[in-house]
């Protein structure tokens, strides 16, 4: 009987039991993961679903939304013109950064360190200082349009409509295209080409069935980039796209123009379509990548070529010629006098007095706004890739939070912002005759709810960040702190954070720079008393005060490239006490 009753396991405690009996902290975190990610990502989301479905009335219409706009030509042209400029601009796009990529990692040409830094520049600009540089370049009164105020032969591009959307998102999409395809240029195993060139292999044959195959991947998650960020960017269509009406303007003008919150909703479901179509088709090609770089690889060391350096050496530097003429211009332009008739320079136009959006207050509220940003969202992505990475329990939930980590990247600035008006504006719903106060409505209309925008539009990238920096941590270290006994959060301590706080402090750099240049997240959430430095730009455009928009982009650049500079000072410290570390 006795021994019966020993062979009976006790019967084992529900997970939500465990968590509640205080038995499992590890539990706990894993819960606390997925309770931000489900109050941030998933019901916000449900709400804008749920707000398409219904009419102005407040009447339930089902699918009468989405019917009337794919029967309405207006508004179906919109979704025609972002699909074209999304696929033209990926088109000017990803080539322009293979191109760039290839020669900063295939040939040996001087000033590497320039050319990567003027690469990336377009990131620290909001994105309507790409359309308001290319009014002052190819406007009716442009530069390159009056022939430099005649001194030259001058010709017009017809810059409104999608010819400025397309040149205005192609500079918005080259940096991180640039980035993934310099990546997976630079993880090629030198012995692929050794062979291939042993075997008598012209160049171009090598080039084509030895780089391009070893890229493929990259070169796919460029395309989905590049097509993605153009297709739900609005900022540079709101400047430069004229009466060419794309969805991330028309869900601007519903929502603003018209107050028609449940089209715009609509329109933000259907923009969302794409996007996560386009997100989903990378995320399935990537899991069939497989490992190009072996663990006897010989890292590719370009030899020297003159004719092929040179090459390279003018396609970069004619495309960084091209952001040197983007930034130059930005900031000439912002210290004209009166464009084009008073040439003088000036600084009056960086003395907001009397322009809109909030001058000096809405650069500090952005400052602001960031530096929040950046602390929240390094601790929260770290948080939730360290609790998904490192903890092995309740499968099926890290496996939803993984799952909500990662759709934000597939989820437009828009859209989150119009879904947060939906989720924190609500004082509470009703639900089975009974009234379930909304906790959270106290963030609306406060830096609170802006600052939450932020870590859940940005949250992808950085979590991904850190768990890839977490990975490189052999999983014995858990193992030898088991044995020995010790909680885990010593672990933490002593060992993985060391490790990984170089990580860390570029996701934090990452928040802060993307929040300051960010519009379309932002742009439904701030309220009068919280101004803010992009949507100050946006507002001093619709007033005419191009000359104070750009004083203000050229503001945000300035902080970005202080933030980068204190950044390289910070990390170089932190890198060489965690290679000290790792080496001991």
């Amino acid at each position: 009987m006795n021994a019966t009753a020993q062979a009976v396991p006790a019967a084992r405690p529900s997970a939500l039991s465990d968590i509640l009996a205080g038995r499992g902290i590890r539990g706990v975190f894993i819960a606390l993961a997925g309770l931000w990610l489900t109050v941030t990502v998933a019901l916000p989301l449900v709400g804008l679903l749920s707000k398409s479905l219904y009419a102005t009335d407040g009447q339930f219409a089902g699918f009468a939304n989405f019917l009337r706009f794919f029967t309405e030509p207006s508004l179906f042209s919109s979704l025609t013109h972002s699909l074209w400029v999304s696929s033209l601009t990926t088109l000017v796009a990803v080539p322009l950064a293979f191109v760039y990529a290839y020669g900063m990692c295939r040939a040996n040409i001087p000033g590497k360190t320039v050319f990567r830094a003027l690469a990336m520049s377009p990131l620290f600009a909001p994105t309507l200082m790409h359309g308001i540089v290319l009014v002052y370049l190819f406007g009716k009164k442009g530069l390159v349009t009056t022939g430099f105020f005649g001194h030259t032969p001058g010709f017009d591009i017809s810059l409104y409509g999608h010819v400025g959307i397309i040149i205005a998102e192609a500079l918005y999409a080259f940096p991180p295209s640039f980035l993934i395809l310099s990546t997976a240029l630079s993880l090629t195993d030198a012995r692929l080409y050794e062979a291939a060139a042993s075997l008598g292999a012209s160049r171009f044959r090598i080039f084509r069935t030895v780089t391009l195959p070893g890229v493929k991947y990259g070169l796919m998650s460029a395309i989905f980039i590049s097509f993605v960020s153009s297709f739900t960017d609005f900022g540079a269509p709101k400047v430069v796209g004229g009466s060419y009406n794309v969805l991330a303007t028309d869900i601007y003008k519903h929502v603003i123009g018209q107050q028609n919150f449940v089209m715009g909703a609509t329109v933000s479901v259907i923009l969302l379509i794409p996007t996560a179509l386009a997100f989903l088709a990378d995320y399935l090609i990537q899991r069939r990548q497989v490992s190009t770089m072996a663990a006897k690889a010989v890292p590719y060391v370009p030899r020297r070529n003159n004719a092929r350096d040179l090459l390279a050496f003018c396609s970069c530097g004619l495309i960084s010629l091209c952001f040197i003429i983007y930034l130059a211009t930005g900031l000439f332009a912002s210290l004209v006098d009166v464009w084009p008739y008073k040439l003088g320079l000036v600084l009056r136009h960086y003395d907001f007095t009397g322009a809109g959006g909030g001058g000096y207050t809405a650069f500090f509220n952005s400052l602001r706004m960031s530096a929040y940003s950046a602390v929240l969202g390094a601790f929260l992505a770290f948080f939730t890739a360290y609790v998904l990475e490192k903890f092995k329990e309740y499968p099926r939930l890290r496996l939803g939070c993984a799952a909500l980590s990662l759709l934000p990247m597939a989820l437009p600035g828009l859209v989150i912002g119009l879904a947060y008006i939906f989720f924190f504006n609500s004082p509470g719903w009703s639900l089975l005759g009974v009234h379930i106060p909304n906790p959270l409505n106290f963030l609306y209309a406060t830096m609170g709810i802006l600052v939450l925008s932020n870590l859940v539009y940005f949250h992808t990238v950085s979590f991904l960040t850190a768990r890839t920096a977490l990975k490189q941590l052999d999983r014995e270290y858990e193992a030898v702190s088991d044995s020995l006994g010790a909680p885990f959060t010593r672990l933490l301590r002593t060992v993985t954070l060391p490790v990984c706080l170089p990580a860390v402090i570029e996701i934090g750099y990452y928040f802060f720079v993307r929040s300051m240049t960010t519009l379309s997240a932002v742009i439904f959430l701030y309220s009068a008393d919280i101004p803010l430095a992009a949507v100050a730009v946006a507002n001093m455009d619709d007033a005419g005060d191009t000359a104070a928009a750009l004083a203000m982009c050229v503001l945000i650049v300035a902080t970005n490239l202080v933030v980068r500079m204190v950044y390289g000072l910070c990390t170089a410290g932190v890198r060489r006490k965690a290679r000290v570390w790792m080496q001991r």
